[in-house]
């Protein structure tokens, strides 16, 4: 109905304004307001997967590793039941991308403008949000759902912290079959490699990485490079 569409939109706004400020208390490195933005985002709007994927962010920010993996598992939902909605109804989901990446797009800018913000954490936030812009880019109507590399980067890495390395292996090549460009993927399974003894697998991802044009720590050659074996 009208009144249930007009509903819908102003939790909408009011979701993405959750989304807003949780991102700048990200710049501000207030990572637990931040985290509470976010799921008063998700709150409002539980398919916005820019949120899911904000609130992952914070927890690893905090240290909350097994935090970050769930919040990383439920935007993977969340982005599997928006392509669904896709092969539903089109137009619902369009909107909800539209606004999305109107929002991805607000906030780089926002990012790029914060010049009294420390340029690393400026850096390493406008990279997230340039990858949940590739992430949103994969839906797409009439097609099965994907799950962006990104994802599978971040999920890679929030399981690694928790003490789970075969999980992280596993979502690390997941991102690498997805877009085997993604560089930081293929050193994060070089590192991995290293650390469970399987020195050929470690080198051929050291060279993958490196063709991605990613810089590889000489430290983490060098280790590899001592390793025992062929």
């Amino acid at each position: 109905s009208a009144s249930a569409q007009v509903g819908d939109d102003l939790s909408r706004r009011q979701a993405l304004q959750h989304f807003r400020a949780g991102q700048e208390l990200m710049l501000a490195e207030r990572y637990e307001q931040a985290a509470a933005e976010f799921t008063d985002a998700i709150g409002l709007d539980p398919l916005l997967t820019i949120a899911h994927y904000g609130r992952g962010q914070a927890y690893m920010a905090l240290r909350r590793y097994a935090s970050a993996v769930q919040a990383f598992l439920d935007c993977r939902k969340a982005f599997e039941q928006l392509a669904r909605l896709h092969q539903r109804s089109t137009a619902e989901a369009s909107r909800q991308e539209t606004d999305e990446m109107y929002e991805l797009r607000d906030s780089i800018r926002r990012m790029q403008n914060q010049v009294s913000v420390n340029a690393a954490t400026r850096n390493r936030i406008e990279q997230r949000l340039e990858e949940l812009q590739t992430l949103r880019r994969n839906v797409r109507p009439g097609e099965p759902a994907r799950v962006p590399a990104a994802l599978y980067l971040s999920l890679g890495s929030a399981y690694f912290r928790s003490g789970r390395p075969d999980d992280a292996e596993r979502e690390w090549r997941a991102a690498v079959a997805a877009d085997n460009s993604l560089g930081e993927a293929h050193n994060n399974l070089a590192a991995l490699y290293l650390t469970t003894g399987r020195k050929r697998e470690a080198e051929d991802a050291v060279r993958a990485a490196e063709r991605a044009r990613f810089r590889v720590d000489p430290r983490l050659k060098e280790d590899i490079r001592r390793m025992p074996g062929g």
